[in-house]
């Protein structure tokens, strides 16, 4: 037998309606167990955590085990003696310039045989200069000593026969006196025409101009066809015997703590090559407008120290009493550098303190701590003050 049942549209459709809303409750109801899974166990972690960081220090207090807390390696630095150093900065010159310039009278340059970078000696000719005119006085002033000589030699040769003849009679003594006067100024007109000639050739040998020392060439100012004049313009810079120097700036109170003589590491810029020098003068007087004043560093001579450039410079400053910590000790913020320490209760505790000297071997610190204390060696970024720790004493290079 057949049945069948009939359905109207509204049934139709209402079927699929329900059958739809069952299915978003139970979707929503995992949805909110999920939630509240999730929710659990971000509260069961944060208790966990709780109970191994925040919690250990009432456990501790009561007794309890301390494998939970963390473990940070602590120095204890204890004071070194530090040889003091000034960082300092400042410019290349020469140590001892050398303008040179015409000293004779001038004239017009023939050749120019050096030139600025080139080593010179002493007495070296640093420009040849036009002498045809003065060779031409030369012959001049030869010609006169041999017409003096001459005339000299007449007067002599009078005189000597006047003699032979006042013993006869035939002269008188006032005629040999006369003569005598003659010979005489004949030979003092050699002498004078001989002077004539000494002087021209100085004048001439003036005329090129020469190195007065040996040392390096800075500067030249003269070329070949032009007219140089006595007491003019230098016409070259010599670096006396190569040296040259640092002026280092440094302020007034490191200046105050150098001496003359103390070693000094200079670096030129654009170069790694590192000098050794030594400080020979310190400035007298203290700039108004920079509170500065300058350390003049001596340095021998070095094709790369040019005169002009810049550099810098490590100055002994004598010896500092400090403790010396590594650099992964000191931490620094808006507030300025501190480190951690642990106190007696193995607490981290934040200690401000005052950076001395940077060495290759570690930082000083120049106030804020004695040696005496437990420092943390490394990660005081990631304490917190106050927060309890399980410090292993270690030395300073981490074993």
């Amino acid at each position: 037998m057949n049945y069948e049942t009939t359905v109207t549209a509204d049934r139709a459709e209402g079927y699929p309606a329900d059958l739809d809303g069952e299915m978003n409750v139970r979707a929503t109801r995992r949805r909110r167990l999920i939630i509240i899974g999730v929710i659990a166990l971000i509260v069961l972690a944060g208790i966990a955590f709780f109970v191994t960081r925040g919690g250990n220090g009432a456990n501790v207090a009561a007794g309890e085990d301390q494998s939970q807390l963390p473990v940070i390696s602590v120095i204890t630095p204890g004071t070194t003696t530090i040889e003091g150093q000034i960082e300092a900065s400042g410019t290349l010159a020469a140590r001892r310039p050398l303008p040179v310039g015409s000293v004779g009278e001038g004239g017009r340059v023939v050749s120019v045989p050096v030139d600025a970078g080139d080593w010179v000696n002493q007495g070296q000719v640093l420009v040849v200069i036009d002498s045809s005119v003065q060779t031409q006085q030369i012959a001049s002033a030869r010609a006169n000593i041999a017409v003096a000589e001459a005339d000299a030699d007449l007067a002599q040769a009078d005189l000597d026969r006047a003699l032979q003849l006042v013993d006869r009679g035939f002269i008188s003594q006032a005629d040999v006196d006369r003569l005598t006067a003659t010979r005489d100024a004949a030979r003092a007109r050699v002498q004078v025409a001989r002077a004539q000639l000494r002087e021209l050739q100085e004048r001439t040998a003036r005329l090129n101009i020469y190195a007065p020392a040996s040392g390096l060439v800075l500067d030249r100012n003269v070329e070949p066809g032009q007219t140089v004049a006595g007491g003019g313009e230098p016409l070259f810079t010599i670096a006396k015997g190569g040296e040259m120097e640092m002026l280092a700036k440094v302020s007034e109170s490191d200046l105050a703590k150098l001496t003359v003589g103390v070693p000094a590491t200079v670096t030129p810029v654009g170069t790694d090559k590192r000098f050794t020098g030594q400080v020979w003068q310190l400035s007298p007087t203290i700039d108004e407008t920079n509170r500065q004043g300058t350390a003049r560093i001596a340095l021998p001579y070095a094709r790369e120290l040019r005169p002009g450039g810049f550099a810098s410079a490590t100055i002994g400053g004598g010896n500092v009493v400090a403790p010396l910590l590594p650099e992964s000790a000191v931490l620094s913020d808006d507030e300025g550098s501190y480190v951690f320490v642990i106190d007696d209760e193995n607490k981290a505790q934040r200690r401000g303190v005052r950076i001395g000297l940077v060495t290759s071997r570690g930082i000083a610190i120049a106030e804020g701590l004695t040696g005496a204390e437990q420092v943390v060696l490394r990660a005081g970024g990631f304490l917190t003050a106050g927060e309890t720790v399980s410090p292993r004493k270690v030395t300073a290079d981490g074993n």
